[in-house]
């Protein structure tokens, strides 16, 4: 395995490939890299993080609102430096920093996850499918269903609504629906590797 070191970065980075290496503590297999540029339809590229990137996610996944200076002073890094490498972070897709809330605390009185039957081009129908604003998650499966969508509506006629537009799509055969009743559990804290 080659190890490869970042300017400034501290702990070097693992690639098991040549990779495209940044001084932010990002790096992509140099294979990943030529695929994404030749414009076909790939899987998202892995990104590799160094150690400090992924101690920086860990300090902002206990807290969202820590302070630069106070993730700087953890990891070892200017203020500068961490908030450089959280932008960068977030321009590439591998974090997002949000406020999570329980939505039915704020109204939203139906919440269900729906699983979608297909007999065309899953992407194009998931790709519809992120677009409605009313669905909040929209995953390709393997199993009983070829796709998963998680609804946040105010009411039952709301939820019909959005179930009418799923059902019409060209390609879905089938939905079925299962309700939340109470949310019980809901984490982000997996980490990173």
């Amino acid at each position: 395995m080659a190890h490869l070191h970042a300017a400034g970065a501290g702990p070097g980075l693992t690639a098991e490939s040549p990779a495209v290496r940044s001084a932010d503590g990002l790096v992509a297999p140099q294979d990943q890299q030529e695929e994404r540029t030749s414009g076909r339809h790939r899987e998202q590229p892995k990104i590799m993080l160094d150690a400090v990137s992924r101690h920086i996610i860990e300090q902002l996944q206990q807290d969202g609102r820590r302070s630069y200076a106070a993730i700087g002073r953890a990891v070892g890094l200017s203020e500068a430096a961490v908030r450089q490498r959280v932008q960068r972070l977030i321009d590439v897709g591998v974090m997002q920093i949000v406020a999570v809330t329980d939505p039915m605390s704020l109204g939203f009185r139906r919440q269900t996850m729906i699983g979608i039957r297909c007999n065309s081009d899953l992407h194009r129908i998931a790709d519809v499918l992120a677009g409605m604003e009313a669905i909040d998650y929209v995953v390709i499966t393997a199993g009983s269903f070829d796709l998963l969508i998680e609804v946040v509506c105010e009411d039952d006629d709301q939820l019909l609504e959005i179930l009418g537009e799923v059902r019409s799509l060209p390609g879905v055969t089938m939905t079925e629906t299962f309700v939340y009743l109470k949310l019980r559990k809901q984490t982000y804290h997996w980490g990173t590797r």
